[in-house]
């Protein structure tokens, strides 16, 4: 049997290029504490994305944790459903509580338009997510965050090379929190980043970020560990200059899936409305669940393995027990993310469509 094919795997820069990055702490001893290389992964992906700050942490549900720390955020975060657990793991873990609010039928992002009808006296923030990459509606979501004095903190784990009027959909909202873990198109094996435009909310995630030291090593606030290693820095470094080409292929394997699967007419695919997808992941939204079901059994018995992303809809977990959100249920139910990376060639991407198309059919007929 063929070599196992997973709905993603990671870029990985070349091996020599970043053991010689990893000299420096070999030399120095310094491996973590806002070392040179995490000084230098901040201030090399702010050039490349022309943002203005980044601040690195350990991880993508801690960058979120610190973005609601950060802000004072009491009470009601709106959220999607339509999203990862730790979206509103994260607010739970800051003693606030998600209020999930259904998407956009065509773009699986929050809709705007029911914001404003969950708020209560309660509600503080919004935490929209831009899910697979395609960026959210953002001008419409600042309206209704200004009209009810609302914080936004976007949940951007999919959007590193994602714009919005030419401008990096991290740049929208008080603050970005993002995800650089290995399943991500830019990686640092473990790793995330707090991106605030506004100087002093960008200097107290920093403090944060370190226990709640000043530039003084004073202690001035309740902060936690968050540090990025210099180890995982590395990593990020060392694929800066490949982070074009990564974009490239991932922008050139979702245009062929769509001219593979086209002609199925029981298929659809996410719209993108509101700016640029990095096109991070590629999902297929079938017309009813037993499809899916069918294709996913016909791709795992030839060795591949996509997944249900993201299935299933966040209200309907128990322990959350967050309402009705039908549209959100509609699509976690019938979606199915298929491998798309960097190494995906052509012919492996028309065996795919070709195992999908048959299934579905074999299911008509």
């Amino acid at each position: 049997m063929s070599n196992p094919i997973y709905v993603t795997r990671p870029f990985i820069p070349p091996f020599d290029e970043y053991t010689e990055l990893l000299k420096g702490p070999w030399t120095t001893g310094i491996f973590t504490h806002n070392g040179p290389l995490v000084q230098r992964l901040e201030k090399e992906l702010c050039e490349k994305l022309s943002i203005k700050n980044l601040v690195a942490v350990s991880n993508g549900t801690i960058a979120l944790q610190m973005a609601i720390r950060a802000l004072d955020l009491q009470g009601e975060i709106i959220t999607s459903p339509f999203s990862w657990i730790a979206t509103c793991s994260s607010i739970m873990w800051e003693y606030c509580t998600p209020i999930f609010v259904d998407v956009d039928p065509d773009t699986y992002n929050i809709d705007p338009e029911r914001i404003a009808a969950a708020v209560t006296s309660a509600t503080c923030a919004i935490m929209p997510v831009h899910t697979f990459g395609s960026p959210c509606d953002v001008h419409r979501i600042a309206e209704v965050a200004e009209q009810h004095d609302l914080k936004v903190i976007y949940d951007a784990a999919h959007a590193v090379g994602s714009t919005v009027d030419g401008k990096s959909a991290l740049e929208f909202g008080d603050i970005s929190a993002t995800s650089f873990h290995a399943t991500k198109l830019f990686q640092t094996g473990e790793g995330g980043g707090c991106i605030a435009t506004d100087p002093a909310l960008h200097e107290r995630l920093q403090r944060l970020r370190f226990f709640g030291h000043n530039d003084q090593k004073e202690i001035v606030e309740t902060g936690f560990n968050g540090k990025m290693t210099e180890i995982h820095a590395g990593i990020g470094v060392a694929m800066i200059p490949y982070l074009d080409e990564v974009l490239a292929q991932r922008a050139a394997n979702a245009k062929l899936y769509r001219q593979h699967l086209e002609s199925c007419d029981c298929l659809s695919f996410q719209q993108v409305k509101h700016g640029e997808s990095n096109e991070s992941y590629f999902s297929v939204l079938f017309d009813t669940e037993p499809q899916l079901e069918a294709a996913l059994a016909a791709l795992t018995a030839e060795n591949i393995f996509p997944r249900r992303y993201f299935y299933p809809s966040l209200n309907n977990i128990k322990l959350l027990n967050g309402g009705s959100c039908p549209i959100s249920e509609s699509i976690a139910s019938r979606i199915l993310c298929l491998p798309h990376y960097y190494g995906v060639d052509e012919d492996l991407i028309e065996k795919i469509s070709s195992i999908i198309s048959d299934c579905l059919k074999e299911a008509a007929v």
